[in-house]
Order: C-alpha cells, then sequence, then structure tokens
C-alpha cells in the first residue's frame, strides 16, 4: 500500500509503516518472532472468541468504560470547557491496563509461560505483573535504577504481584535503558517468553498492535462526547507523549474528524519538536540525537516520558500536519500537577499533567473551546517525587 493510498490512522503498510515511519530494525533472530507476533494478533483480533474475551476482561476486571469527567473548576480557570477521560480510575491506576490484557491474551493463545516488560514510572511494569499474576504467568520488568529510586512504590507493587524487577544499569538507567534490557532478554528467551512492549514503539506489529489496543479509549470518548456536546466532537483533543500509547489511543477516536490532535512533549525529551529522524530500538521515527547520529539522553521529571524517541504513528501524524507536538518546561508540569489537585480534586500522574501544563500556558488559544484531555493515570505514585520537589 502506498503512502498516499494510506487512511489517517489506519493500518500500517504490508512493511509495519506509516508513512516514512516504522518497519523493522532488528536482529535476525528477532524476526520470525515478530512474524510469528504479526501472524497470531491478526488472528486473534478476526476471532470473535478473543475479543469477546477481551472486551469481558475490559469490562469486569479493568472497569471499562473509563468516564469523561467535566472538570468546571479548572474549566473556570482556563477559560475553556474541559473533559477529563479519566483512564486513572481503571484498574492499576492508567491506561496501561488496555493494552497489556490484551497482549497477555495473545502470549498465552500462542503458548508463551513467560512475560517480559519494560517500565519507566512503573505504570506499565505494574499493569503487566497484574495481567501475569491472573494469568498464571511469569514475569520479569526491566527498569532504569533511575527510576527503581524515584517509583518505590511502584516497585512494591510489583514485587508483591509476584515480578522480578532487574535495575538497568547501563546510560542513562532510566526507560531507553530499561526497553534495550528487555530486548536483549527477549532475543535469548524468545522460544518461550512472549515480549508485552508498553508503548506505541518498536519494530512492527508492536506500533499498530499497542495502538489497536487502545483504540477503546478513542472510541469510548467520541461516544461519550457525542452525549456531551449534543453530537459533536471537541475542538481539541489532546494528551501527553513520550513513546505516545495513550494519545494514539485517544487520538484514533477523532483522526477523521475536524478535532485539532495536540500532543505535548517534555521539553527535555521532544524527539518530534526536534523532527530528526532515525532508527532506535526496532523502528524509524523522531529522535533526540546529536549531529553525528548518537542519540541523545532525554531528560523529564516524569519518569514515563523520558525517553528520546517518540512512536512511529506520532512521527507521521506530526509529518503530514494532522497532529501538532508541543514541549512543556517542567517547571510548567508541576505547576499544573497542583492545580488540577486543586480545582479539580484529582491527582494526575506527572505524564498527564505535561497536557495539562500546556492547556495553561496556551490558555489564551483555548479561550471558549471545548478540550478533551485524556488523564492517563493518576498520580498516586508521582506523590513522594512531588514532596520532594515542592520541599514538603
Amino acid at each position: 500500500m502506498s503512502e498516499a493510498r494510506q487512511p489517517i490512522m489506519g493500518d500500517p503498510s504490508a512493511d509495519g509503516r506509516f508513512g516514512q515511519f516504522g518497519g523493522r530494525f532488528i536482529p535476525e533472530t528477532l524476526v520470525p518472532a515478530c512474524q510469528e507476533l504479526e501472524k497470531a494478533f491478526r488472528s486473534a483480533w478476526a476471532d470473535p472468541e478473543f475479543r469477546a474475551e477481551l472486551d469481558g476482561l475490559l469490562a469486569d476486571y479493568a472497569g471499562r468504560p473509563s468516564p469523561i469527567t467535566e472538570a468546571h473548576r479548572l474549566g473556570e480557570e482556563l477559560g475553556c470547557r474541559v473533559l477529563i477521560k479519566r483512564e486513572d480510575l481503571n484498574h492499576t491506576g492508567s491506561h496501561k491496563i488496555n493494552n497489556v490484557l490484551g497482549q497477555a491474551l495473545l502470549a498465552k493463545r500462542m503458548g508463551k509461560k513467560r512475560l517480559i516488560a519494560e517500565t519507566g514510572a512503573g505504570q506499565h511494569g505494574v499493569a503487566s505483573a497484574t495481567a501475569a499474576a491472573l494469568m498464571g504467568m511469569e514475569c520479569i520488568v526491566y527498569m532504569g535504577e533511575v527510576d527503581i529510586k524515584r517509583q518505590e512504590l511502584n516497585v512494591f507493587r510489583m514485587n508483591l504481584l509476584g515480578a522480578e524487577v532487574v535495575p538497568a544499569l547501563s546510560g542513562s538507567r532510566t526507560l531507553k535503558d530499561a526497553v534495550n534490557e528487555a530486548m536483549r532478554d527477549w532475543v535469548a528467551t524468545v522460544e518461550d517468553s512472549y515480549y508485552c512492549l508498553g508503548s506505541a514503539m518498536g519494530p512492527h506489529p508492536y506500533p499498530w498492535m499497542v495502538r489497536t489496543f487502545h483504540e477503546v479509549i478513542g472510541i469510548e470518548a467520541r461516544e461519550q462526547c457525542a452525549r456531551l456536546l449534543d453530537g459533536g466532537v471537541p475542538d481539541v483533543v489532546t494528551a501527553c507523549v513520550g513513546g505516545g500509547s495513550n494519545a494514539i489511543g485517544i487520538f484514533s477516536g477523532f483522526a477523521d474528524t475536524e478535532a485539532e490532535l495536540v500532543g505535548v512533549e517534555p521539553a527535555g525529551g521532544a524527539a518530534i519538536g526536534r523532527k530528526v529522524p532515525g532508527v532506535v530500538h526496532g523502528s524509524k521515527s523522531y529522535l533526540m540525537q546529536d549531529e553525528v547520529g548518537q542519540v541523545l539522553e532525554a531528560e523529564s521529571i516524569s519518569a514515563g516520558l523520558d525517553y528520546p524517541g517518540v512512536g512511529p504513528e506520532h512521527a507521521h501524524l506530526a509529518d503530514i500536519g494532522r497532529a501538532r507536538y508541543e514541549p512543556v518546561t517542567d517547571a510548567e508540569v508541576v505547576d499544573a500537577f497542583q492545580l488540577l489537585a486543586r480545582t479539580e480534586g484529582i491527582i494526575p500522574a506527572l505524564e498527564s499533567a505535561h497536557a495539562l501544563a500546556w492547556m495553561s500556558r496556551d490558555r489564551a488559544e483555548l479561550a471558549g473551546k471545548a478540550v478533551l484531555l485524556n488523564l492517563s493515570g493518576r498520580g498516586d505514585k508521582d506523590v513522594a517525587q512531588m514532596m520532594d520537589v515542592l520541599g514538603r
């Protein structure tokens, strides 16, 4: 399929690309594993029994559909109508459970006994450990040593759920390095292990598969907004972007509408902002890299967004002008974290607070508009870190 014929947020091309981005850039030993995974995913997604089992888990275990909360006091503060998609209310506290339940069911269908996962802020690790416990699978979670220290609560939760948390000690000792370690493990144990990748990145079919499992966010939000907006859609849909799974999920529900799609990146990890194409972790996308092609270390107050790349479909959406991506500073995020807590009684994850930080900073642009914010996770995990930041 040529790029010109690809619908916005349709299936990728036969070689796993969204426009010029995506594909498979992996060791030869992993090519059969990715091919096996693509075949298994296509078969499962076409199987009504698989879909029904996943829908049942999403409803009865994860607690879907997640509601939309209209944030009246925040809206008064910002001068716009604010609708919040409450992924923070899902079981395990974030959107991650949608993708993990889908991939864990797929792993079980493929006969795998062991889940491998990477995690930054810990939410994907917690979701993976949760699904593994539910389905009786072994779970190994790789996490950067820096992130282990700043997310001690989630590390304890993963251990409590029976997972082994293995520190990544190389490089920046954050999310990028955790992905490296997880992929090394997968190469060595591919016969009986399943790599449960946590974001819409990596080699094909992961970006497409992860987006598909998160499309439930966009489907629900489209229907909920139609009821709240008299059949219409929001003027703006916004979400934080690191790898970009929560954003790609909610964007999928509005890509064919007039709604403006705005992803928000950390200023210290604005891969799309730099617009330098390259390859990392198995796919081509925009990366933070220097003039000689060396990948730069991302910096963010949020462990979940501390990543030097971005999912390839986000790079494609930016490339064709369907979505735009804005950077925010750590200081703006800290202010937004407190703003939502103070006005609505909702403590957001630091990741989610990035999107709110953009809304707060650019409130003049949003005046009088209806804005849908995807609140990808709750902030329990970040409270201790914020106590240190605020000196309390």
